[in-house]
């Protein structure tokens, strides 16, 4: 049977991957990306000569099909993302469960996290909370966004640049007093983080800022 790594690779500073990070990938006989071509910069600067395919939401049953019958050669796969650690609000959950479920060994090489380097940062009673990853586009959208206002833990969400400024409008209708830590760009040139209500985040977001993943928190009403 072969052997699945799970590899957590740095939010933006290349520096934050660790040793043995660094080493499963130089030995991986094949390396399982979630855009190759945003691997191969962190690659290239530690120069490492693996192999790459790209694994993605859009892959097909035949993708996964290649890395399963790679895996039955006996082979060691490296997964990785973008950026962070697989299996987070990614597809990398699945690939896994295929793995698991076919008899091959799977091992998590843990690292860097945009939900708990923001939930780090947050400076609020973290020992519990309620991670949601991206809201849905449409369907069930409002519903989850009145659970996260009555909910009686914090809430942690992913969002994207293109609607983090919807986030905060609709946060602001249904939870206007609640305190939000939004993260931007973490462990990055240009990282920030807001703190304050939906309006006073959207009162200190710049056009210009309006670039790369958030990571918001909503301090819950309940627990003060």
């Amino acid at each position: 049977m072969g052997k699945l790594y799970i590899v957590a690779t740095p939010l933006g500073n290349l520096e934050d991957i660790t040793l043995r990070g660094i080493r499963i990938l130089r030995q991986a006989d094949l390396i399982v990306c979630e855009d190759t071509r945003v691997t191969k910069k962190l690659l290239e600067h530690y120069q490492i000569k693996s192999p790459t395919l790209s694994y993605h939401q859009h892959s097909n049953q035949l993708k996964s099909d290649r890395v399963l019958s790679e895996l039955s050669q006996n082979k060691q796969l490296a997964l990785v993302t973008d950026a962070g650690t697989p299996g987070i609000s990614d597809p990398g959950g699945k690939l896994v469960a295929a793995a698991v479920a076919q008899g091959h060994r799977v091992e998590v090489v843990p690292g860097p996290s945009a939900l708990t380097a923001a939930v780090s940062l947050a400076g609020l009673a973290m020992d519990r909370f309620l991670f949601l990853g991206f809201l849905p586009h449409k369907k069930g959208r409002q519903t989850l966004l009145k659970k996260i206002a009555e909910s009686e833990y914090p809430v942690v969400l992913y969002e994207s640049v293109h609607r983090i400024n919807k986030l905060l409008s609709e946060l602001n209708q249904l939870s206007p007093l609640s305190q939000l830590i939004v993260c931007r760009e973490l462990t990055k040139k240009f990282e920030t983080v807001y703190r304050g209500t939906a309006v006073a985040v959207s009162q200190q977001l710049k056009p210009t800022e309006t670039k790369g993943e958030f990571v918001v928190i909503i301090e819950s009403q309940k627990r003060k």
